[in-house]
């Protein structure tokens, strides 16, 4: 019996607004003491009435449009019934029949090829508190700072058929939330969770089977790593001839296999009835179309655009768009490449299209490091387009070498300065003028007998040996195409 894997996913998705959903405290949570961000709304007091925050509502509805999600004329919240110690009131405001958005769709890239992963629904409600259990004690400890905080869930369609595809799904959507701003939705820091349902059928079968639900995944490797673990289990059982039932299991990265915690829920189990303090949503049909028409560039289409505007690999794109700063980065510089067409005359188009993919390389490599060591912001990243536009002219004249990269990115971090003054301060202006070159060229042959004589017996390869010995006594400023071909006139060799 072949079997394939039916996935779904629910991703959980805190918002960063500046208070939380049905209250005026701060929205905060981890960045202050515990229990420090609390008041008797979000602590479930006898009495008190949630008011909905508006820019959550807002920014739930903005996914949605991104999503091309059917955006809900009608929206009411709900009452969600059940116990935990960090569940306050003894149930959460969330929504049931009536989400903020409707069914939607996010195209993902998967082996170069794009695959649809359709969406349920977008539903808004609170968050829980945090649970702490520590180790060795019989107790827990709550901190209350996270409930009430607003949290978007996104529910996929059973359509993702492999642990990886629900990677790309995810870290897509990743992309997606940071575009928008409305949540960084880092995993690890639990700002975007996961629950993860699979089920296994007969390939080529429609039929869905009971579904074993992975709750609180936590990184985008954990989720491959326990749906694989599943596929395994769930493959074991139907050889075995036992069909899995429903079941809601946890992922242990210390053992990386899942464990089971309880049978799974209905919506029956929860008891779900109209909260009676909110009034119903409505919005109109021009609304949802202004909201729809407010979106930003989404990642995909600017992937796309860097793609047939400048050239850039797919792969490329991808990694300029995963962050913004190095996109808006990359873009400006473009901008100011352009601009030195204009202004030097021995510049023209071509040399322009190759110093954006020059630029394109030195931003990955060289940048993104500098940005990721320093941590650096839009704030804090000093280095203007202009100047970095400089440095790169520079490097595709010749006039300074690709071992002085990094020293001069550093300095011009450090004073925001322009890159040909740092460049000659620093010494490392390239050598490039044939006197001085030949010179040194000369003092290395005649230092290196042996090797001359490889070479005129044929080993040209040897000749590489020579180009580093100058290089060594320039200490790295020569040009080094420059001082390759005078080393094969010297020696007669063609090129």
């Amino acid at each position: 019996m072949k079997l394939e894997p039916v996935i779904g996913l629910e991703i959980h998705v805190q918002l960063t607004t500046k208070s939380k959903m049905f209250c005026s405290c701060a929205n905060i949570f981890g960045d202050v003491a515990p229990n420090s961000a609390i008041c008797p709304i979000c602590l479930g007091y006898p009495g008190t009435l949630p008011v909905p925050n508006q820019t959550a509502i807002e920014w739930t509805r903005k996914a949605g449009a991104a999503l091309d999600c059917v955006l809900a004329t009608k929206s009411k919240f709900d009452r969600k019934s059940y116990f935990y110690p960090d569940l306050p009131k003894g149930y959460q405001i969330s929504q049931y029949d009536e989400p903020l958005c409707g069914k939607g769709h996010l195209t993902i890239l998967v082996n170069g090829e794009e695959r649809t992963i359709g969406i349920t629904r977008i539903h808004l409600e609170e968050d829980a508190a945090k649970n702490t259990h520590p180790t060795g004690a019989d107790y827990t400890l709550v901190d209350y700072n996270r409930a009430g905080t607003p949290l978007m869930e996104i529910v996929t369609e059973p359509d993702i058929r492999t642990p990886e595809e629900a990677k790309l799904f995810l870290q897509e959507l990743q992309r997606l939330m940071r575009s928008l701003g409305v949540s960084t939705a880092d995993m690890e820091k639990g700002q975007m969770r996961c629950d993860a349902n699979i089920s296994l059928r007969e390939v080529g079968s429609n039929e869905l089977h009971p579904k074993t639900e992975v709750k609180n995944i936590n990184s985008f490797r954990n989720v491959e790593r326990a749906l694989t673990y599943e596929i395994k289990r769930q493959t074991s059982e139907w050889q075995a001839g036992n069909r899995p039932q429903s079941t809601t299991r946890g992922w242990d990265a210390d053992t990386q296999a899942t464990v089971e915690q309880r049978s799974k829920e209905e919506a029956a189990d929860y008891r779900y009835f109209p909260e009676p303090d909110i009034p119903p949503l409505v919005f109109t049909a021009s609304e949802n179309e202004l909201v729809k028409k407010s979106l930003p560039e989404l990642p995909q289409e600017r992937r796309d655009r860097f793609v047939r505007q400048f050239g850039s690999t797919l792969e490329q794109a991808q990694l300029l768009v995963d962050e913004p700063l190095l996109a808006e980065f990359f873009e400006d510089t473009v901008s100011e490449l352009k601009e030195l067409d204009e202004e030097h005359e021995e510049i023209n188009a071509s040399d322009v299209k190759k110093m954006v993919a020059q630029a394109t390389n030195v931003i990955l490599r060289d940048i993104r490091q500098l940005v990721s060591d320093q941590q650096l912001d839009n704030s804090t990243l000093k280095i203007a387009p202009a100047n970095f536009a400089e440095l790169l002219l520079l490097l595709y004249q010749g006039k300074m070498n690709r071992t002085a990269l990094a020293p001069v990115l550093q300095e011009m971090q450090k004073t925001g300065g322009e890159a040909p003054a740092i460049l000659k301060n620093l010494g490392l202006e390239q050598v490039s003028d044939s006197g001085e070159l030949n010179q040194i060229i000369d003092a290395v042959i005649a230092e290196h007998v042996e090797v001359v004589e490889k070479i005129r017996a044929g080993k040209e390869a040897a000749l590489q040996f020579l180009v580093g010995q100058v290089m060594a006594k320039t200490r790295g400023k020569a040009n080094p195409a420059a001082v390759r071909t005078a080393l094969r006139e010297k020696f007669g060799l063609g090129e």
